[in-house]
């Protein structure tokens, strides 16, 4: 059986170690490193981190546990809500929930979808969220259209739009007065500039309270969105962020081990108070987190 190290663990090709070592992250913090299923687990500067080998590995673990929260929440409360990502890497995510043995562990019947942000465009334009996750997931599994919440991003107003969104948040996620919507699950992606959802660094969305969603102008991209505020971002039981590539490498470092500034890094300011947040990651995109982390990986 082949053997590599990685720090002080020794790595079963065949069948992981289940031994635990420390290791000191770059903001001096003592953290823990432990080897799952041909994961790399650990903890950065209190965020749970998990390193796959490559894309294909982050999405099928990724498929794993989102099958595993949604089926929990089902049990527990006879249903379960899931906000999803745009992008690539989530893309291969939903590929993986919509085959076996993900397809059958759910029960989509009871499963409400929810979107993270959306593109001020039709729901049949090639740049739409909900068309990418309507060709990978949804019209594979059986989920009632009555359980599918998408944002109205062909709406002339993205205000409206917003607003409009927030009312359906209410209704579907049965919010009681006072209260914010709790998803099960949310996803997330991480762009290179380090933003996620479509909260860009300076949009003053970044620091909302109180509002749910809202319409961003984005200026470098010359395009309106529609997305969720941190005020229900960080009201969700779990949070899985998905990052693949090496051009994610230096933002990723920045946004886990770098001084905290959600206004130049958005993806900082998800930190629920109630929940969980993993960061699912491949090699490539964890290559300049902590070298004790990697030691070993490196071809």
């Amino acid at each position: 059986m082949a053997i590599r190290q990685f720090g002080n663990l020794a790595e079963h090709s065949i069948r992981p170690m289940k031994a635990k070592a420390f290791w000191a992250d770059a903001r001096g913090g003592v953290d823990t490193i432990a080897e799952k299923a041909g994961e790399r687990v650990s903890t950065i500067g209190g965020a749970n981190v998990a390193i796959c080998e490559t894309p294909a590995d982050v999405a099928r673990a990724g498929a794993a546990r989102v099958a595993t929260w949604l089926s929990a929440a089902v049990s527990a409360r006879k249903r379960a809500t899931l906000s999803l990502a745009g992008g690539r890497t989530p893309e291969a995510l939903y590929r993986r929930l919509a085959e076996t043995p993900n397809r059958e562990t759910i029960d989509w019947g009871r499963v409400e979808i929810f979107w993270g942000d959306e593109r001020c465009v039709p729901p049949d334009h090639p740049e739409s969220n909900y068309r990418m996750v309507r060709e990978a997931l949804l019209a594979r599994v059986a989920i009632p259209d009555a359980n599918i919440h998408r944002m109205r991003g062909e709406t002339a107003d993205p205000g409206a739009a917003a607003r409009a969104y927030e009312e359906v948040l209410r209704r579907a996620c049965r919010v009681e007065a006072d209260t914010r919507p709790r998803f099960d699950v949310c996803l997330l992606g991480l762009g290179s500039d380090g933003h996620t959802a479509s909260l860009f660094p300076g949009l003053l969305a970044i620091r909302e309270t109180q509002r749910w969603v809202v319409a961003a102008r984005v200026e470098k991209l010359d395009a309106w969105r529609l997305t969720l505020t941190a005020a229900v971002l960080n009201n969700s039981r779990h949070v899985l962020f998905l990052v693949t590539g090496k051009e994610k490498a230096e933002t990723l470092r920045a946004v886990l081990e770098g001084p905290v500034d959600p206004d130049r890094l958005p993806a900082q300011i998800v930190r629920p108070a109630r929940g969980r947040v993993e960061w699912l990651l491949d090699r490539e995109a964890a290559a300049r987190l902590a070298s004790l982390l990697l030691k070993g990986m490196r071809p």
